[in-house]
């Protein structure tokens, strides 16, 4: 088969398989290379030069080396993405299944705390808390709403950290087991409280904050340092706070 006639047919596979609701699109290295870190099954890897992207591989993740060289085919990826990322590449993965991702979060005893936003609006702002989540080991990222947390553009955002957590949608009724800590403006300051591992730290939207249901539901109202006659953080740096506080991985031993 000639080579024109190899890229056509990876361009068929892809079209085939981009529209199959248990895949998700990675853009670009950072998002392959986390999600192949963190056990990923990527079913197709999309590069305009394998070469490039085996030499990225290389330099920043030569853990994964071995996985990009032998997953990466050449194909033109302008018309098969909405934009191209800068790197070259994309890739599709499998979305973890949801009944062990739920199974994940009910289990107890935890060891990290469970992120609840509470009717996101932004798809980049609950990418960058599903990355801040990975960063410090916490158990998940749960939504409440209508927003997808595994939309395109939230695992763009998420650079693939999707898969180093557990990240679904749930209901009120479904909120993982533990005590739930909301943050509200009229809560406790954080700075005097302990949070606990099996928390549930709940993070209302951007605009209106934490549902009357949900605040209703809270076993503690806890609210971050603010200058007075600033309106709000943003949510990620709202995360990433509580989080702090909370305490994060374990410190990196000295060898």
């Amino acid at each position: 088969m000639s080579e024109q006639g190899s890229a056509d047919e990876t361009v068929r596979q892809w079209r085939d398989a981009a529209g199959q609701e248990d895949l998700v699109l990675l853009d670009g290295f950072h998002a392959l290379k986390h999600a192949l870190r963190f056990g990923a099954e990527v079913r197709m890897v999309l590069a305009e030069d394998p070469g490039a992207v085996r030499a990225l591989a290389a330099e920043l993740a030569p853990d994964v080396e071995a996985d990009v060289a032998r997953l990466t085919r050449a194909a033109p990826l302008k018309g098969l993405l909405a934009r191209v990322h800068p790197t070259g590449v994309a890739a599709l993965a499998v979305r973890p299944g949801r009944a062990a991702g739920l199974a994940a979060l009910e289990r107890l005893p935890r060891p990290a705390p469970v992120v609840v936003l509470d009717n996101p609006r932004n798809l980049g702002n609950v990418g960058a808390v599903v990355r801040l989540a990975a960063g410090f080991g916490a158990t998940g990222v749960v939504t409440r709403g209508d927003l997808d947390p595994w939309h395109p553009n939230v695992v763009r955002a998420g650079a693939g950290l999707h898969y180093a957590t557990t990240v679904e949608r749930i209901t009120l009724e479904t909120l993982p087991p533990g005590p739930l800590y909301a943050l509200d403006p009229e809560g406790e300051d954080i700075r005097a409280l302990t949070l606990p591992d099996d928390a549930l730290l709940a993070f209302g939207s951007e605009r209106h904050g934490i549902s009357p249901e949900l605040r209703d539901r809270a076993d503690h109202l806890v609210s971050l340092p603010m200058r007075p006659q600033v309106s709000s953080y943003n949510l990620a740096t709202s995360v990433a706070m509580a989080l702090f506080h909370w305490g994060g991985p374990p410190a990196a031993q000295e060898k």
